[in-house]
């Protein structure tokens, strides 16, 4: 069994379309999904359609939470509150709604995921260090747990210590946990322009990170066609 786990695909669809066609080419059998499927890009609802077509499970990213949900934005920051703003008006009640459904924390077969954190998901904290990880790991019942919200792929093992960092293949250890970012499909941020998923290949106890390249000038022109900020389109082109 193969799980594509995707995330922070924010309505980018030329480059979820990318993703889910390399899956396809590795085998993949299973899809999933850490949250924020809208927001910063211009095709939130092209993209909610594909990840409902998916059948898979999503858990709710902080975008996906604000854009169904006519709450303050005055925590948000000024050029994300702005697509916020836009896309709120961009869904119907029925898209809204399936955004609302969506639970914070899932388990899928023997994996969880989270978009956050799993002490407080519904704060939105960000873990980029092995303090902000250990927190996690003491509300961590399975013995992987994959996250977003970063946009960068960074994986955490935890033993009698925590190790971190970078990854490309991770071989899943007995007895051992661990909290695995599988970086960001629509909107990386780690200088690496291209999409980012992950496989999880479950028969063999394998984790893999995949870059894929996909149409950039084709997403920007998306975003500026439909008047958002041109700094987001800036930032696709160098992954930050």
């Amino acid at each position: 069994m193969k799980y594509a786990i995707i995330g922070d695909i924010h309505a980018n669809i030329d480059a979820l379309q990318t993703v889910l066609e390399d899956a396809r080419e590795q085998q993949v059998t299973h899809f999933a999904c850490v949250g924020d499927v809208v927001g910063y890009n211009a095709a939130p609802v092209e993209c909610l359609r594909i990840v409902q077509g998916l059948n898979c499970v999503c858990v709710r990213g902080n975008h996906d939470h604000y854009c169904s949900h006519d709450e303050s934005l005055d925590n948000f920051h000024p050029l994300a509150a702005d697509v916020v703003a836009w896309t709120r008006k961009q869904l119907d009640e029925e898209q809204r709604n399936w955004l609302r459904s969506l639970r914070f924390v899932a388990r899928v077969e023997s994996f969880t995921m989270v978009h956050s954190t799993l002490d407080t998901p519904e704060a939105w904290g960000y873990v980029f260090d092995k303090l902000e990880a250990d927190a996690n790991f003491t509300y961590q019942t399975s013995s992987v747990c994959f996250y977003g919200h970063t946009h960068v792929p960074l994986a955490f093992e935890k033993t009698d210590i925590i190790r971190y960092g970078l990854y490309q293949k991770i071989r899943i250890g007995l007895g051992k946990k661990y909290f695995i970012n599988v970086g960001s499909v629509g909107q990386p941020r780690d200088g690496d322009p291209r999409a980012a998923y992950v496989i999880f290949d479950m028969d063999n106890e394998l984790v893999e990170l995949r870059r894929v390249k996909y149409d950039i000038e084709k997403a920007q022109k998306r975003i500026t066609d439909a008047g958002l900020p041109a700094r987001l389109a800036a930032r696709l082109a160098v992954g930050r």
